[in-house]
């Protein structure tokens, strides 16, 4: 799931539909893209407030660091692990088969 956000260096200035065209007209995106969001801050979504603080930076700290981070999450929505934005999800795909 995508949820684009514009806090980082407004990479994301386009309506939801703009964003989902160019996602999936440049990147061939095929998984489901929600409204956008914030992720940091006072005005940070609740799915963020959870996540970041379920599974925090290496350093300890909760905010995302930049577009991209992603997030494992359980079927029963235990948070198990958070993936910098280098990291990608053919890297991750080792680790899915624990929680399909």
């Amino acid at each position: 799931m995508g949820f684009p956000c514009n806090q980082f260096g407004a990479q994301e200035p386009g309506t939801d539909a703009e964003i989902q065209k160019f996602a999936t007209e440049k990147y061939g995106a095929t998984f489901p893209l929600f409204s956008k969001i914030e992720v940091n801050g006072d005005g940070a979504c609740d799915l963020y407030k959870m996540l970041t603080a379920a599974a925090p930076n290496d350093d300890g700290s909760t905010p995302i660091q930049w577009n991209f981070t992603k997030f494992l999450v359980a079927r029963d929505g235990e948070v198990i692990k958070r993936y910098s934005p280098k990291v990608t999800p053919e890297e991750i795909a080792a680790e899915l088969g624990d929680y399909l």
